[in-house]
């Protein structure tokens, strides 16, 4: 969660962080996660306990957010990279800043499509890392906060529609689109017996 503060305070921008509430924590164990919110960095850390109390139980975090947002300051707002770097400087700018690592490794196809996209002149697309969330790395069962890795790119896709670029990190994989004809044409009603069909 501090490595989280710091990241998003790279952008300029107060950042507030709401810790959910248990049955089962301490008063302790709240306050020791809402300071350590506050020592990395963030503006507040507020208990919050929405879960079981609806909107009441999120109306301080709320109140937080709104100072936060009032003390923002819009011209320290920074983007992480410039769009006119290279995918590959986007790319390393990311792994650097977000996930500590020392270098990038990208197999053959995902070279092979960073220069394609370049060359089609998708190269200002901004970049959406496909990782997994699990790790700063792409290894999933590596805690903390390592350094000094390496990424591995398998490879690199292109959103052209929606505007990004995302590289594949390790073994991620991505959901496939959606079918052109949804599946809800085929639910149905039986008025007789009451029974839902077209579901399995």
């Amino acid at each position: 969660m501090q490595h989280m503060v710091k990241i998003a305070r790279k952008f300029g921008v107060q950042v507030v962080v709401g810790v959910n509430k248990f049955v089962s924590d301490t008063d302790a164990e709240l306050e020791m996660v809402r300071q350590a919110a506050i020592d990395a960095g963030a503006f507040d850390s507020v208990i919050a306990d929405h879960w079981a109390n609806g909107s009441y139980g999120a109306e301080a975090l709320a109140v937080a957010i709104d100072a936060a947002c009032d003390a923002n300051d819009r011209n320290n707002f920074r983007l992480l990279y410039d769009d006119s770097l290279s995918l590959k400087d986007k790319i390393l700018t990311i792994c650097r800043e977000m996930y500590n690592a020392a270098d990038v490794e990208y197999s053959d196809i995902a070279d092979q499509r960073i220069a394609d996209y370049e060359r089609q002149g998708l190269g200002g697309l901004p970049i959406c890392m496909a990782k997994t969330q699990y790790s700063l790395t792409t290894d999933a069962a590596v805690k903390g906060v390592p350094t000094g890795h390496t990424i591995r790119i398998a490879d690199v896709k292109a959103a052209a529609g929606a505007g990004f670029i995302y590289p594949l990190c390790g073994t991620m994989q991505t959901m496939p689109g959606l079918s052109t004809r949804p599946v809800y044409r085929d639910i149905d009603l039986d008025i007789e017996s009451g029974r839902i069909l077209g579901l399995f």
